[in-house]
């Protein structure tokens, strides 16, 4: 069985950082060959904030570019969200998508990030 827990959240003033981390781990030997960070308002669909490839190309939505960066850890099996110049609106809960071509893809079950004006 896959767990996929994230962590790094918190409360922080607009302008500050945040990282996030994402960990797979499982019985069975799971590496993460493509993960995505997403993010869901209460109301909304759940929309993907950035991802990283197996090949480590890296995408990112309009509202993140320039402020968050996505990396990965392969001895540890943890993609990283790093996130600078934090704004109210990027309040909400953050969810980790890990993928891998054998075993599929698992989400966690979110940190949440909140960012005071």
């Amino acid at each position: 069985q896959v767990r996929v827990v994230e962590s790094g959240g918190g409360l922080v003033q607009a302008g500050g950082s945040l990282r996030l981390s994402c960990t797979a781990a499982s019985g069975s030997t799971f590496s993460v060959d493509a993960a995505g960070w997403y993010r869901q308002v209460p109301g909304n669909e759940r929309e993907v904030v950035a991802s990283i490839r197996s090949d480590d190309t890296t995408t990112f939505a309009d509202s993140a570019k320039g402020r968050f960066t996505i990396s990965r850890d392969k001895s540890k099996n943890t993609i990283y969200l790093q996130m600078n110049s934090l704004r109210p609106e990027d309040t909400t809960m953050y969810y980790c998508n890990a993928w891998n071509p054998v075993f599929g893809n698992y989400w966690g079950r979110g940190t949440q990030v909140t960012v005071s004006s």
